[in-house]
């Protein structure tokens, strides 16, 4: 990057420099984001009549295009320059550009303080670099969030540079797999990894004679004379196989042949799934709209994991020992729960055999809180006494320790966190959408936001947990390092500052192997291409079609003057972030638009006053005022109630009847279950470019991802798609089709979940095959956790006890 300031600042091209950074100066702002500098630099190349190039391949102009932030101060300009992702640099320009300096992040961090007059000299600095410099790191960009594979590579590379060093080793790892105290695979009549594999060798040859269906229990007794227990597999062929897999592997390591012998092994059986701050139940309980998704993304989640590993548990002949999975939802009890079921200690997972959500209640301090729903930012002073109360229960439950924790979102991270440091247990994180990246400057204005929303609570909280995690789940790229446009949620806690607290000098290796992309699938029960008839019920579709249509009902606003238009669907709930305030504001600043299509709008509520917030109630006041504004109370429905997800996913299917489209107009969507869902149905979706929908609409990106700033060019770009269908009628046809196949083919379950236990058995093995730094890097989040995130919880509680 050197290199491309010195071309510059020694070229014609300075003067435009300077006359950028007055355009942006000018206006008495100090602090400049990406979009604003893009902005200035081409109106500035309008108003000089540049030339094209010099917008995009003049030396300034790649620089522009490189800086994400430009901070003004005494006299000096502070480049913020992501030259390619998941890599920061901040050089300092003086006044004049006759000089430029690569700062250290420290400075950078300072300078942030000053510009918001919180600068100390002396400031707590968090860098969680040391704990990385030894481990195995991806190099390539492109390939982070593929840490499995970096791992299956790895591993294979070490087998094959010192074969009976690692030979031992993986006789050892496997040795220790047990259930219940008892032996598994490996039983005490071997004694080193040479004999094992000679042992291996003569058990393949003694199934060669076989029937390949014979079941393991005829010929158990032989196999344990040569040392092997149960858990190879459940019939000679099954045996057979797997013993082959790993006498290939020994003697000719490849990751494919890795990753296809550890999938076999059985070291999962027991898994919690932590997910604490809402609603957790089933049927119509499914979480508040801060938590709908989530919920729904475990349930499915818990209910894959069971079935699959009751699969995996009878191939491996271990079902006959009496052996079954046994799968906890671990959640917080909240005794005013409604008439839910969200007061019940246990309660079974539906379509499951022993998947059982577990609910624990929080410790009183202040009945008048505790006794209720907790929002998402308040809920901090409860955790450590919760975590104390369902350690006890999951013992007890379990009958033992589970193999697994999998926690959601920063709270129950957290939560897992502290679980699998006391019962030395692989932990996995799932964050969902991390915070800190949706609300702009909350790092560095986090006094002025904390009575609101604690993030100093929270953002200590995700940094602890995603440390402490032995591998990371993510649904997208983006999630982990963004785009070359934006940064990556993981990315934003790479090094930034909360001033008159702390500094995160380097606060997690984007390029670990724990970062792992595994997209979560969709319940194709409910959710399913309109064109499969013989599993829609036709009297559910008239009445979900009435319902979106023609019902009059006190919860439903609007009736449509002309039913034959193109149907415009949207499913979100009512807040900022979700943005269905501009995408009606869109249709209504569109006559095109309104010409062809209506508007149909599914939200929880509909008034004011049955919001949970003031945030809430604003966004509610705020459609209704866009309505009224434009006149739409004849193009626009707008159902605010909740429907059971049946009817949802039927709502989505008598809108593609119709030839709908569906419009996805978040300004920032971490990924999107309800893209998913309308894409599963057949309908041709819009989604926005600001987070995940890039990855979901690969390919046809162009003309599917769109920009909920630009309200004119959404509605040219879903003009557009009409055009098209108008001059080529199976366009609408074509791309519904294509929707439908990309989400059965990739976003499936039923591949999440093999992925999911792949991890934790290769993350398990790694873990003992290669502890790394683990103990010291537990030992520092301990005292994050300690020294600064439990004070910020016990002042959340001291006014929680107040109130």
């Amino acid at each position: 990057m050197n290199e491309l300031l010195q071309a510059v600042l020694n070229s014609e091209e300075k003067a435009a420099l300077q006359e950028l950074i007055f355009s942006l100066t000018v206006s008495g702002k100090q602090y400049f984001l990406r979009n604003e500098i893009l902005q200035v630099f081409a109106d500035y190349c309008h108003n000089s009549q540049k030339p094209a190039y010099f917008y995009y391949s003049s030396f300034i102009g790649k620089l522009i295009h490189y800086t994400h932030e430009i901070i003004w101060s005494e006299d000096n300009a502070w480049f913020v320059i992501r030259p390619k992702i998941a890599s920061q640099e901040v050089w300092r320009l003086n006044a004049d550009l006759s000089e430029c300096e690569l700062m250290t992040p420290q400075a950078y961090l300072d300078e942030c303080d000053r510009l918001v007059n919180r600068y100390q000299p002396h400031i707590l600095e968090i860098d969680l670099a040391p704990f990385y410099e030894d481990s195995p790191s991806i190099d390539d960009p492109r390939n982070i969030g593929q840490g499995l594979a970096f791992l299956n590579h790895y591993l294979c590379d070490q087998l094959v540079n010192d074969p009976q060093h690692w030979l031992e080793v993986l006789f050892q790892a496997l040795r220790r797999v047990q259930y219940d105290g008892n032996r598994l695979l490996i039983g005490d009549r071997i004694s080193s990894g040479r004999e094992f594999a000679k042992q291996i060798k003569q058990a393949i040859k003694f199934l060669s004679d076989k029937p390949a269906k014979e079941p393991y229990e005829k010929f158990h007794f032989h196999l344990q004379d040569l040392g092997l227990e149960p858990g190879w597999g459940n019939t000679a062929a099954r045996v057979s196989e797997t013993l082959s897999l790993l006498d290939r592997l020994i003697d000719t390591p490849q990751p494919a042949i890795l990753e296809a012998f550890v999938a076999r092994v059985p070291v999962v059986f027991r898994v919690v799934l932590i997910s604490i701050h809402g609603w957790v139940g089933q049927q119509d309980v499914m979480g508040r709209d801060e938590t709908l998704g989530q919920v729904v993304y475990v349930l499915e989640q818990a209910r894959s994991l069971e079935n699959k590993l009751r699969e995996e548990i009878a191939l491996a002949g271990l079902d006959v020992l009496g052996i079954q999975p046994h799968v906890i939802i671990l959640t917080r009890l909240i005794p005013n729960c409604e008439g839910t079921s969200c007061g019940l200690r246990l309660e079974k997972v539906e379509d499951t055999e022993n998947a059982w959500i577990l609910r624990v209640p929080f410790g009183e301090f202040n009945p008048e809180i505790t006794n209720n729903w907790i929002s998402k930012f308040e809920i901090w002073p409860y955790l450590e006494s919760f975590t104390n109360d369902a350690e006890k229960e999951l013992l007890t439950l379990f009958k033992g320790h589970p193999n697994l924790i999998i926690g959601n979102y920063s709270d129950g991270n957290l939560v897992a966190s502290l679980l699998s440091r006391r019962l030395k247990v692989t932990q996995c994180n799932i964050a969902h959408s991390l915070e800190k990246p949706k609300y702009l400057f909350s790092n560095l204005y986090w006094h002025n936001l904390e009575e609101k929303y604690h993030f100093s609570a929270q953002f200590t909280a995700d940094l602890i947990s995603m440390n402490a995690a032995d591998f990371i789940i993510t649904s997208s790229y983006q999630e982990i390092v963004g785009t070359p446009d934006g940064m990556g949620q993981y990315e934003s806690y790479k090094c930034f500052t909360m001033p008159e607290l702390y500094h995160v000098v380097d606060g997690i290796d984007l390029f670990s192997p724990k970062f792992n992309l595994v997209p979560p699938g969709v319940n194709q029960k409910i959710f399913f291409p309109y064109t499969q008839k013989e599993n829609r019920d036709i009297q559910q579709s008239k009445q979900v079609e009435d319902l979106l249509f023609n019902r009059q009902d006190a919860q439903i606003l609007g009736n449509l003057d002309n039913l034959n238009k193109l149907p415009i669907f949207a499913v979100a709930t009512l807040s900022s972030i979700k943005n269905l305030t501009g995408l009606t504001e869109c249709f209504g600043q569109s006559q095109a638009l309104q010409k062809q299509c209506n508007l149909i709008v599914l939200t929880s509520k509909l008034h004011p006053e049955e919001a949970a917030n003031s945030e809430e109630a604003a966004e509610i006041q705020k459609l209704h005022d866009i309505i009224n504004q434009y006149h739409l109370q004849n193009q626009i429905r707008w159902l605010g109630m909740r429907i059971p997800s049946r009817d949802i996913g039927e709502a989505y299917r008598v809108i593609a009847d119709r030839r709908g489209i569906y419009v996805h107009f978040a300004r920032f969507e971490s990924f999107g279950r309800s893209i998913l869902e309308a894409m599963i149905s057949g309908l041709p979706t819009f989604a926005t470019q600001f987070g995940g929908a890039l990855e979901i609409i690969e390919n046809q990106e162009d003309g599917f991802i769109i920009n909920p700033t630009d309200l004119e060019g959404t509605a040219q770009k879903i003009l557009g798609f009409l055009d098209e269908w108008e001059d080529h009628p199976q366009h609408w046809q074509e791309v519904s089709e294509w929707m439908i196949q990309r989400i059965i083919n990739k976003y499936n379950w039923s591949s999440h979940t093999n992925q999911l236990l792949l991890m934790a058995k290769m993350f398990s093995f790694w873990n003992f095959v290669a502890p790394e730094n683990n103990e010291a890097r537990d030992r520092y989040m301990e005292s994050l956790f300690h020294l600064i995130f439990k004070p910020r919880a016990e002042k959340i509680l001291e006014q929680h006890i107040r109130k």
